[in-house]
């Protein structure tokens, strides 16, 4: 049973409504507070999914808790001539629009407003579907993945960038002293929402990664399924085929 962890903790909304009030409310300091967090390193990460992508040479890519658009922008590399960011918060998808029209991507990537669980497109609709750090605010995790199997093509690639846990030491005990203690702090320092920063740490805590996230994806039906753990581990790369 994954234990479900919410942005507020008084609040009598459902995770999905807490996320994205949580998000609309951080979504212009995200983007600089979030190189600040990972000290830059998920740039890097973004890359290493962006190449993935690019081998199975899709001509059409979904990228699910797109956020402010990052990964979609970075994905307009591979020449896939359809890219679509999809994101419960309009807040999110507004600073990304901004984004996308200062690079001149319009034609590209589009941004849409949309459930996780309740994809808006039709079964069979994309080469390739990606999600960066944005599993863990499904509210459930099992039906927002069922849903990314319908709308993946049959042969498709789906990539999911997303934290994990340290398991050798000393790189866990640093780990847990830095996202217990340090990330809470810069986000109440530079976050209008200070309950935001705690819920990214208590939901990355509470994520079932490695070989548990492996297992659920098969569960789900996926296939071919390779876990890579980036930078000690404090993040994982997750592929898988339909």
């Amino acid at each position: 049973m994954i234990k479900k962890v919410k942005p507020y903790k008084d609040s009598d909304l459902g995770k999905k409504e807490q996320v994205a009030k949580m998000f609309d409310t951080i979504s212009n300091e995200y983007d600089s507070l979030n190189r600040v967090i990972s000290f830059g390193i998920d740039v890097k990460w973004r890359k290493k999914v962006v190449k993935i992508i690019e081998a199975s040479n899709p001509d059409s890519i979904l990228d699910i808790a797109t956020g402010t658009g990052d990964l979609a922008i970075n994905l307009a590399q591979t020449k896939a001539s359809k890219i679509i960011g999809l994101d419960i918060s309009e807040g999110m998808l507004k600073v990304g629009r901004n984004k996308i029209k200062k690079l001149q991507l319009n034609n590209t990537i589009d941004m849409v407003l949309g459930d996780s669980e309740k994809i808006p497109f039709e079964e069979n609709s994309f080469d390739a579907i990606t999600v960066a750090f944005g599993v863990r605010n499904f509210e459930n995790l099992e039906k927002g993945l069922s849903e990314i199997y319908r709308v993946l093509k049959t042969g498709g690639t789906f990539v999911v960038l997303e934290t994990s846990i340290p398991t050798k030491t000393p790189y866990k005990q640093g780990y847990r002293f830095y996202s217990k203690n340090i990330l809470p702090i810069i986000g109440k320092l530079f976050s209008k929402d200070k309950s935001a920063y705690k819920y990214l740490s208590d939901s990355a805590a509470t994520f079932p990664y490695g070989k548990s996230f492996n297992n659920i994806l098969q569960k789900i039906g996926f296939i071919a399924i390779e876990n890579k753990p980036q930078t000690f581990g404090v993040a994982s790369i997750y592929i898988a085929k339909k």
